[in-house]
């Protein structure tokens, strides 16, 4: 299937602030305004919220629509979680947002033990998927548990949290861009941030001026800002702005194609941007043993720093016209080569196995000792496609 969640773009930050928003006075409003209480609203919530992912999973690419949706209800759901734990059972905001803070970090665990990647921009399994929106939960319930934490038993106030946890965001985006913190962290991190921001601002415009907010109610709000989330939904639903492309693959070194004869087709997966002589002898190689045609597959340069799908391929591109020329000198014929647009390589390899008709790999890996676990794992999962496959170690 399709990538199933949208790019992240600037729209997708001001929508996942109004849906937290919409979380925590959609809750309040159903809970306090309609008098349903605590324990109703979260039955109510929860049949809606898993009717909605119902229709998530079924549908095979992102539809904003859907998608949306099911952010707003599992932000109410998340909150209800938590403030079910704190008011129906008497679990401190202490103990729920370290309590939490584990249940994500095992989240987390379990993803990246099943799908050896964390990444937001490769969500094309329905495992992966059901990870996705876990994390999703688990994230609204902690971000619940520490605005309130922040707001209330610390006594910050309601705009005063919002501007802190706005702080904070800009921080972590700050340290990605000048110190280089991990995409994938920096993302994770700034989800949740944008959990309690969105209830801070949510509870000022909405609570009684007597309790520091500004009067306008959970009604008002949360109309307010359903109606802002459906206007930007419906822009991205036209425009299609926030769609991650698919894979994209451009030929290169000599500028003609690999023409097919009938012999084998061999994939070979460089560690790195250039090819390293290793890789090189690898080739010559198999070369020697009898006619192949080769096909090589580099990763995107951009996906070295940012944990994102790209099309930019020109300077992947250059590389490989810079590339293939010596490694068709060594393997006596000419090449097809491609730049990867998936931030993971095991599903570059994936995606390409299945575009082309192979029938062996050269597979390029990282030193054992220094990426041990990524080493034996790549190797083992690409061996249960069930291809010839040869490991070459990595030189530098």
């Amino acid at each position: 299937m399709l990538n199933k969640v949208p790019e992240i773009t600037l729209y997708f930050w001001i929508i996942k602030v109004l849906c937290t928003t919409v979380g925590e006075t959609g809750a309040d409003y159903l809970n306090e305004t309609l008098g349903f209480g605590l324990t109703k609203t979260t039955l109510l919530a929860s049949v809606v919220l898993v009717a909605a992912l119902v229709l998530q999973f079924w549908v095979r690419r992102y539809v904003p629509w859907i998608y949306w949706v099911s952010v707003v209800l599992i932000s109410i759901v998340g909150t209800l979680i938590t403030d079910n734990l704190t008011d129906n059972f008497g679990v401190s905001l202490v103990t729920t947002t370290i309590v939490f803070s584990i249940v994500l970090a095992l989240v987390f665990a379990a993803w990246y033990a099943s799908e050896r990647t964390l990444s937001i921009h490769t969500i094309v399994t329905t495992r992966r998927e059901g990870f996705y929106w876990l994390t999703v939960l688990f994230t609204f319930a902690l971000g619940t548990a520490a605005g309130d934490l922040t707001a209330e038993r610390l006594a910050v106030g309601y705009w005063k949290s919002a501007l802190l946890f706005a702080a904070l965001i800009g921080l972590v985006y700050a340290l990605h861009l000048k110190v280089g913190l991990n995409a994938i962290l920096a993302f994770w991190i700034a989800y949740i941030l944008t959990r309690p921001l969105g209830a801070s601002i949510g509870d000022y415009l909405s609570q009684p001026k007597a309790d520091g907010g500004l009067g306008l109610g959970t009604t008002v709000t949360s109309v307010i800002f359903l109606l802002t989330i459906l206007t930007v939904v419906v822009y991205l639903s036209l425009t299609k702005v926030d769609v991650i492309e698919g894979k994209i693959a451009v030929a290169s070194g000599s500028g003609l194609l690999a023409q097919r004869s009938g012999a084998p087709r061999v994939l070979v997966v460089a560690n790195k941007v250039k090819v390293t002589p290793a890789l090189i002898e690898a080739a010559r190689a198999r070369a020697g043993t009898g006619p192949a045609e080769f096909v090589l597959l580099v990763p995107n340069p951009a996906h070295l720093a940012f944990d994102r799908n790209s099309s930019d391929l020109h300077e992947g591109g250059a590389v490989l016209a810079e590339t293939l020329p010596g490694l068709e000198k060594a393997v006596g014929s000419q090449m097809e080569g491609r730049v990867a647009t998936s931030p993971n390589v095991y599903d570059d390899i994936v995606q390409e196995l299945n575009d082309g008709g192979y029938s062996e790999i050269i597979l390029e890996t990282p030193p054992s000792h220094l990426s041990h676990r990524l080493h034996v794992d790549l190797v083992d999962r690409i061996t249960h496609l069930g291809y010839p496959l040869t490991t070459v170690i990595s030189t530098h």
